[in-house]
């Protein structure tokens, strides 16, 4: 009886990293010459980011530093949904920025369909906000995660592929 390998599609992204990332834009808030008294700062509260400046083209710079940082920590920027810029007193905004990770039960369905259609052998199982992906062929799960990375680029989160088995 031949083995049987599996491989998980998930969409995650790494904490630390993403602290990491923001506290080197907080840094750079408070030296960079046009945010330095800007007051931009940004926090983390749970699943989401708020991100506040004195105005909104502050805000637009701000929210570009960010975006920055997390790609040199290796975070996708599809793990940012920026919300609606809000106005606050005195000319100030903020923009809340809600994190995207997990896959939601549609995209999952999506994606297993997608898999048995172009890869029979293929079995697959949706694991809470994952999709699991069986298979006695390597190269026919190999081929899977290649499908799956051509559809990545139209979707507005990141994919990640894990525990290969």
């Amino acid at each position: 009886m031949a083995n049987e390998y599996s491989f998980d599609v998930v969409s995650e992204f790494d904490r630390q990293e993403l602290v990491n990332a923001l506290d080197q834009a907080t840094r750079e808030f408070r030296t960079r010459y046009d945010l330095k008294d800007s007051g931009s700062e940004v926090t983390l509260e749970g699943d989401r980011l708020v991100l506040r400046s004195n105005s909104e083209f502050t805000l637009d710079s701000a929210r570009t530093v960010l975006v920055e940082k997390a790609v040199r920590r290796g975070l996708s920027p599809k793990v940012f949904d920026f919300g609606k810029v809000e106005e606050g007193t005195k000319g100030s905004a903020r923009q809340t920025i809600t994190l995207r990770h997990g896959l939601s039960q549609e995209h999952a369905k999506e994606f297993a369909k997608l898999i048995r259609d172009r890869f029979p052998k293929l079995r697959t199982q949706i694991q809470g906000d994952a999709l699991r992906v069986f298979g006695r062929s390597k190269d026919e799960l190999q081929g899977a995660i290649r499908a799956l990375k051509e559809r990545e680029a139209v979707l507005p989160f990141p994919l990640q592929f894990t525990n290969f088995r």
